[in-house]
C-alpha cells in the first residue's frame, strides 16, 4: 500500500509539476530558515550546560533602586564573598573573583622572557572550582590556587607560552612586570558556549585589595557566585537574603535602597543587564523572536500548500469519485493525500538541509559564533528535522486530505463538484488573510527596527569619539614615570591634534561607583560613577563645561567635576549651586569645581549616570588619542612605534573608539539583518503562493473570461474582476496587521532609553509595499488570462 501511495504521489507532483514545484519551493525555504534558527536558539540555549552543579550555580549580582528607577551591575562590593560566606549557610560553596587585564610574560628558567601578552586575568578563591568542574589535564583543582604566587592556565595559553601544556608546570610566568606566579595547574579549554572565558587564573591571595571591607564601591569587575546545597530552593533564601541586605546596607525612608540577588547561571548569558565575562549576551527576547519568526515562517509555507492543495482539489474530484466507486474508504483516500503531502515534506526537508549548508557560514559569520548542523554532535538536530517534516505534513496536509476525501462519488464522476465548494473559497480567503497578516507585521517590524538604528547612530552622543584611538597603558609607577616623556613625543606626530590620560573613554562598560558624601551628608538615594581623567580629557572628547571650571592641570585628585544627571538627581536646579560642596569619596573630601553638560555613558538602551571626574595618575589605564581622520593609519603606526620604545616589556594594544561603540549595538545589527531577510522570504513565499493561486482561479475561469471577451468586456475590466478579490483581501490582512505590529513594536522600543516617536509611515509604507507587490503579482497572471482568445477556450462548448 505504502508503495502504491507513493507511486501515486509522485505520478501527482509530476503532472502538476508548476504547482508542485512552488509548493516544494516555499516548504523547503520555509523548512530551511526554520532550521537555521532552531540550530542558532539551540546553541544559545546550550550556554553553560556542561557544568554538572549547572542548575545549583547562582552569581549574586547588585541592584541599586531610587525615585522608581532601578540600576543593575554583575559586580559586587568586594567584602561580600566573605559575608555570605558567613552568613547564609545554605551555601555549600562560595568563590569570589575579581577581573583585571595587564601584561602576562612568560619566562624560562634563566628568567628570560619567551612569550609576552596583554590579557585578561582573574584573580580567583580556590573554591572556584569546586563550583564549576573544569576538566583538569594537570594539578589538583582543590590545591592549585590555595597559596599566593600560583597561577593555573588554559591548555591553549599553556602551549602558547611553554611549547607544550605538560611543560608549562612548575614555569614561571610574570604579571604586570612585578608579580612572579608559578603555574601549578593546566585545565582542558573551555568550549565556546560558556560564560566563562578564562585562560589565565591567579591565586585570589595576590589581589590587592582582598581584606577590604568597603562596602560601598562596586566594580563590574569584581564577581561573586556560590553554590546551593542540594536539595534546598533557592526562592527559600529570599528571607535570608532580605536580611543579609538589611544589614549591611541602610535602606532611606523614601524607598531607595541598594540590595542583592540570585542569578541563576542558566540565565546569565541571556540576560544583558548584568552582562558576563565574554561580553556577549542574545537577550530572552531577541530568543522569542526569532522562535516567533519561525513558526510564521512554516505557517506561511503550510497556508501556500493548503490554499493550493484546496484549489487543485476540483481537478482531481473525477479521481477521488472513482476510488470510491471502486471500494476505497474515507481514511485510505486521507492516508492517501496525507502521503502525498508527507512526500513533498520529504523532498523539501531534504532540499532545506542543502540550502541551510549553503546559507550555515554567513549565519555564523553574521553572528560570530560557530554553530553546527552536525546531527552526529548533535542528535537533536536529527530529531527536530523528524518533527519538522511530521507537523508540516500534518499541518499542510490535514484538511487538503478531508476536504478531497470529503467528495460525493456522483458529483465527483460527473465533475461537478464545484471550485467554491472544493475546501471553502471563504477558508482560502481567510488563510490568505492570515498569510499576508504575516508578511505585514513582519516588514512594519522590520522598518521600525532599521529606523531605530539608523537613530542610534545618528543620535548625538554628547561628546566626540570621531578618529581617537584608545592605546593602553602599563599599570606600573615606574611606567607611568614615562607617560609624559610618551605624550610629548606622540604629539610631535603629523594628524595627532590632542592626548589625554584616563581609565576608560566617555562611554564604557567598565564602571566603578561608589557610595559618597555631601559637605558631609551622607547620600543614600544613589551611587556616583567614579572616571579618572587629566585635565585634557574634555578637550580631547569635546565635553562641554557649562557652569565652574574644568580640572586643573595635577597627578592627584584636588576637585571633581560632575555631569548634570548628578545633579538632577540631587535635586538641584542651578549648576551654580553645587559649585564648591565638598564631596568625599573614601574618605577623601574634595570641592566639585564644575559642572559639565550629560552625555552618553554607556549604551543608548540605558539611561546616563551620575558621574563625577578627578584626576588620580595611578588610575590612568589608557591614552585617548585625537588624530585627524584623514592621518589615522600612519599615525597610528608611529603611535605604536613610539609606544614599544618607551615599553619595550609590555604589549601594544589599541582600540578605535567609535569600532568599540559599534559593538554596543551588535545584536540590534544582527536582529535588523535578521528581519530584512526573514521578511523578503516570507514576501516570497506569499507571494509565490499568491501567484500560483491566481494561476489556478484564472484556469478555473478561462470560459467566463472567453464569454466576457466575447459580450465586449476589455481586457482592463477584466483584470480589474481578477484583482479585485485578491486586492481586498491583502487590504484587510493590513487591518488585522497593524494593531498587532503595534503592540509589538512598542514593546521593543521600551526596552531603549532612547528610542524614535513610533509614526503612522511604517505601517502606511508596509501597505503600500504589500498592495503594489500583490497588484503587479496578481496583474501580470490577470492580464495573461485576459489576453487568451475567446475561441480557444469556447471552441469544445
Amino acid at each position: 500500500m505504502f508503495k502504491l501511495n507513493l507511486k501515486i504521489a509522485l505520478r501527482n507532483l509530476w503532472k502538476h509539476k508548476a504547482y508542485a514545484l512552488i509548493n516544494i519551493a516555499g516548504l523547503a525555504i520555509g523548512m530551511a530558515s526554520c532550521i537555521l534558527i532552531f540550530i542558532f536558539i539551540r546553541y544559545q540555549l546550550s550556554f553553560d550546560d556542561q557544568f554538572v552543579n549547572k542548575n545549583r550555580i547562582f552569581r549574586i549580582v547588585s541592584n541599586w533602586e531610587s525615585k522608581g528607577s532601578v540600576d543593575a551591575s554583575q559586580g559586587v562590593p568586594v567584602p561580600l564573598s566573605k559575608a555570605i560566606r558567613n552568613d547564609i549557610s545554605q551555601f555549600e560553596k562560595v568563590a569570589a573573583i575579581q577581573s583585571t587585564g595587564g601584561v602576562v610574560m612568560a619566562l624560562d628558567q634563566t628568567g628570560k622572557t619567551t612569550f609576552k601578552e596583554d590579557i585578561r586575568v582573574f584573580y580567583t578563591q580556590p573554591e572556584f572550582f569546586d563550583i564549576f568542574d573544569f576538566t583538569w589535564l594537570a594539578g589538583i583543582p582543590q590545591q592549585v590556587l590555595n597559596q599566593p604566587n600560583t597561577v593555573v592556565l588554559s591548555e591553549e595559553k599553556a602551549i602558547k607560552y611553554f611549547g607544550t601544556w605538560q611543560q608549562a608546570l612548575g614555569k614561571t610566568i610574570r604579571f604586570r612586570n612585578k608579580m612572579d606566579l608559578k603555574v601549578t595547574g593546566v585545565f582542558k579549554e573551555l568550549p565556546e558556549n560558556t560564560t566563562l572565558t578564562l585562560n589565565v587564573l591567579i591565586s585570589y591571595a595576590n589581589y590587592p585589595y582582598k581584606d577590604s571591607d568597603n562596602w560601598g564601591s562596586v566594580g563590574s569587575s569584581s564577581e561573586c557566585y556560590v553554590l546551593l546545597k542540594k536539595g534546598i530552593d533557592i526562592n527559600s533564601l529570599d528571607g535570608a537574603l532580605a536580611q543579609f541586605n538589611k544589614k549591611y546596607y541602610k535602606n532611606d525612608s523614601d524607598g531607595s535602597r541598594q540590595f542583592h540577588t540570585f542569578q541563576p547561571l542558566k540565565d546569565i548569558h541571556q540576560n544583558s543587564r548584568y552582562g558576563n565575562f565574554s561580553g556577549k549576551s542574545i537577550e530572552k527576547r531577541e530568543i522569542y523572536s526569532l522562535s516567533v519568526i519561525g513558526a510564521f515562517l512554516l505557517l506561511t509555507a503550510c497556508i501556500n500548500f493548503i490554499n493550493l492543495a484546496t484549489a487543485q482539489a476540483v481537478s482531481r474530484s473525477k479521481e477521488v469519485g472513482i476510488r470510491k466507486v471502486m471500494g476505497s474508504r474515507r481514511k485510505q483516500l486521507v492516508m492517501q493525500f496525507l502521503g502525498e503531502t508527507l512526500t513533498i515534506s520529504i523532498i523539501s526537508v531534504l532540499i532545506a538541509c542543502v540550502l541551510t549548508e549553503f546559507a550555515l557560514p554567513y549565519m555564523q559569520n553574521l553572528f560570530d559564533e560557530q554553530i553546527s548542523f552536525s546531527m552526529i554532535t548533535h542528535p537533536v538536530i536529527f530529531v527536530f528535522l523528524i518533527v519538522l517534516v511530521l507537523v508540516v505534513s500534518f499541518l499542510a496536509g490535514f484538511y487538503p486530505s478531508l476536504i478531497m476525501s470529503g467528495f460525493s462519488p456522483a458529483l465527483a464522476i460527473k465533475n461537478k463538484v464545484a471550485a467554491g465548494n472544493a475546501g471553502g473559497l471563504g477558508l482560502r480567503k481567510i488563510l490568505v488573510v492570515i498569510q499576508f497578516t504575516i508578511t505585514i507585521i513582519l516588514i512594519i517590524s522590520t522598518l521600525v527596527v532599521l529606523k531605530q538604528m539608523n537613530y542610534m547612530r545618528q543620535q548625538p552622543l554628547g561628546f566626540n569619539p570621531d578618529a581617537v584611538a584608545m592605546v593602553g597603558l602599563p599599570g606600573d609607577s615606574l611606567s607611568q614615570l614615562k607617560y609624559t616623556n610618551l605624550k610629548e613625543r606622540i604629539l610631535t606626530i603629523p594628524g595627532v591634534s590632542n592626548l589625554t590620560f584616563c581609565d576608560v573613554p566617555p562611554s564604557s562598560n567598565n564602571i566603578v561607583e561608589n557610595n559618597f558624601s555631601l559637605n558631609n551628608i551622607k547620600i543614600k538615594d544613589f551611587q556616583v560613577r567614579m572616571m579618572h581623567a587629566d585635565f585634557k580629557y574634555f578637550e580631547t572628547f569635546d565635553l562641554k563645561l557649562i557652569a565652574g571650571k574644568l580640572l586643573t592641570k595635577s597627578d592627584t585628585a584636588n576637585g571633581y567635576v560632575v555631569n548634570q544627571t548628578f545633579l538632577k538627581m540631587m535635586n538641584i536646579k542651578t549648576p551654580e549651586e553645587i559649585l564648591g560642596r565638598i564631596m568625599s569619596i573614601h574618605g577623601r573630601g574634595f570641592p566639585i569645581v564644575g559642572v559639565i553638560k550629560d552625555f552618553n555613558d554607556k549604551s543608548l538602551r540605558q539611561s546616563i549616570s551620575p558621574i563625577a571626574f578627578s584626576s588620580q595618575k595611578n588610575e590612568y589605564y589608557n591614552m585617548a588619542i585625537k588624530m585627524d581622520s584623514k592621518q589615522i593609519m600612519p599615525a597610528m603606526k608611529q603611535i605604536e612605534k613610539l609606544w614599544n620604545e618607551t615599553f619595550s616589556n609590555d604589549v601594544y594594544n589599541s582600540q578605535i573608539l567609535n569600532d568599540d561603540l559599534n559593538n554596543y549595538y551588535n545584536t540590534e545589527r544582527v536582529m535588523g539583518v535578521l528581519f530584512r531577510v526573514f521578511s523578503a522570504i516570507i514576501i516570497f513565499i506569499s507571494f509565490i503562493g499568491l501567484f500560483g493561486l491566481i494561476s489556478f482561479v484564472a484556469s478555473q475561469r478561462t470560459r467566463e473570461v472567453a464569454i466576457r471577451k466575447v459580450l465586449g468586456a476589455s481586457n482592463y475590466e477584466l483584470v480589474r474582476m481578477l484583482n479585485g478579490s485578491f486586492l481586498l483581501m491583502v487590504f484587510l490582512a493590513n487591518l488585522v496587521a497593524w494593531p498587532v505590529a503595534y503592540i509589538f513594536v512598542s514593546k521593543w522600543l521600551n526596552d531603549f532609553a532612547y528610542r524614535i516617536p513610533l509614526s503612522i509611515w511604517p505601517f502606511a509604507i508596509a501597505m503600500i509595499i504589500s498592495m503594489t507587490i500583490t497588484f503587479i503579482t496578481v496583474s501580470l497572471r490577470s492580464y495573461k488570462a485576459a489576453q487568451t482568445k475567446p475561441i480557444d477556450a469556447l471552441k469544445y462548448e
